[in-house]
């Protein structure tokens, strides 16, 4: 009987296996929370913490010990920056310590006689100290201390060239010779929201999918009902990817508009990005789920794998500076293509012909994915058969 069982699985066609997984999506409570109300909940609280897009009021120390004029208009002009929240310390080691205690992100050392040097037209400078381990935050108050140490020595050169008979207007324009104007494009707030949210929503979208489709498939080969035809197995794959497909467009759509991230910037080409993106992501998800057999498996190892997962993609780190077998290797997971080609389209505009060659390698992971799907069941079944 069993065996007769087997044969009609594999007499399956796609229509039927589409709507038998959808159905099985709605039925198994574990799947549609990895499929459907997770990517909903990461949607709505994930980006929710980065809403202030830009650091701001950075808590920083500073340490004056030349008391000067200069020294209070250095002081003034880097409590007026909306980077830094200046607090005063009489030296060093009181600043460190409160370093260490997280009251402040760094400091700046105005050295004794930095006045008098200025005045005699000596080298002079001043010291500031970040907390390197905190890249965004020391990053903004090495910036923030520029602008206002930058401000204060262009007004020290035109008063020096005014006071040597210079008009007031050349002396300004001499303080910088080649004017800098920069213009950030695709994130114009420059805000740490709208680069990291875009991303890792691929990443999110993917780890979902894959948890979700490898419990589905773990918890079918545990009932014994996951043998099914090649046409089958690509009902399964695509009632899984018009899932993913549907989660895809609800970040396009509804969580990149309401957070006011960059979007939309060449609809048409996102939309084949994710007709392409998904059927890749669930036949590798099928395969895992068939390969380790257990239904809670697949979530104890897929859980633990985002972190490396993002971090070769490309998207936090430079590729080149992967290790090289890294280099080669990520290419097997799909967001390795994904997330840098949904930026492109999405957000920066890019055309298909532009992001082709990643597009390309979806395709051919779906395939890969697909064909060895396809000959892990057949080894499943000649096994059954044999026994």
């Amino acid at each position: 009987m069993q065996r007769n069982n087997y044969q009609e699985a594999f007499n399956q066609g796609f229509g039927e296996a589409f709507v038998q997984t959808l159905a099985a999506i709605f039925k198994d409570k574990g799947v549609l929370l990895m499929l459907i109300i997770a990517p909903i909940l990461y949607g709505f609280f994930y980006p929710w913490p980065y809403s202030a897009e830009v650091v701001n009021q950075v808590p920083v120390g500073i340490i004056d010990y030349d008391n000067s004029d200069l020294s209070k208009t250095l002081i003034r002009y880097s409590s007026a920056s909306p980077q830094l929240n200046t607090r005063p310390f009489n030296n060093e080691q009181a600043a460190m310590a409160a370093i260490w205690r997280d009251e402040i992100a760094g400091y700046m050392i105005i050295p004794n006689g930095l006045e008098a040097k200025v005045k005699s037209s000596r080298n002079a400078s001043v010291s500031v100290v970040g907390n390197g381990g905190y890249f965004l935050l020391n990053k903004n108050i090495q910036m923030g201390f520029l602008k206002a140490v930058s401000t204060v020595s262009a007004g020290i050169e035109i008063k020096k060239s005014v006071a040597q008979g210079a008009y007031t207007a050349t002396a300004e324009a001499n303080t910088q010779a080649i004017p800098l104007h920069i213009t950030p494009l695709y994130n114009q707030s420059e805000g740490y929201g709208a680069y990291v949210v875009p991303g890792v929503s691929i990443l999110i979208l993917q780890q979902t999918l894959l948890m979700g489709t490898a419990l589905l498939i773990g918890t079918l080969y545990e009932q014994r009902r996951h043998h099914t035809s090649a046409r089958g197995w690509l009902g399964r794959i695509f009632a899984l990817s018009l899932i993913g497909f549907i989660m895809g467009c609800f970040y396009y759509g509804w969580v990149f508009s309401i957070h006011h991230y960059a979007r939309g910037a060449n609809l048409i080409g996102s939309l084949v990005f994710l007709a392409i993106y998904f059927p890749a992501v669930a036949a590798l998800g099928c395969f895992l789920g068939l390969w380790f057999k257990e239904r809670e498996r697949s979530m104890q190892i897929l859980i633990v794998s985002s972190l490396p997962i993002f971090f070769v993609s490309g998207y936090p780190w430079p590729i080149d500076q992967l290790p090289v077998a890294l280099q080669y290797l990520r290419w097997l997971i799909p967001t390795s293509s994904g997330i840098n080609t949904s930026v492109q389209l999405n957000q920066m505009g890019a055309s298909l012909h532009d992001v082709w060659p990643r597009l390309a390698v979806l395709v051919a992971l779906f395939v890969f994915y697909y064909l060895a799907l396809l000959a892990l069941e057949a080894s499943r079944y000649r096994r059954y058969r044999d026994s």
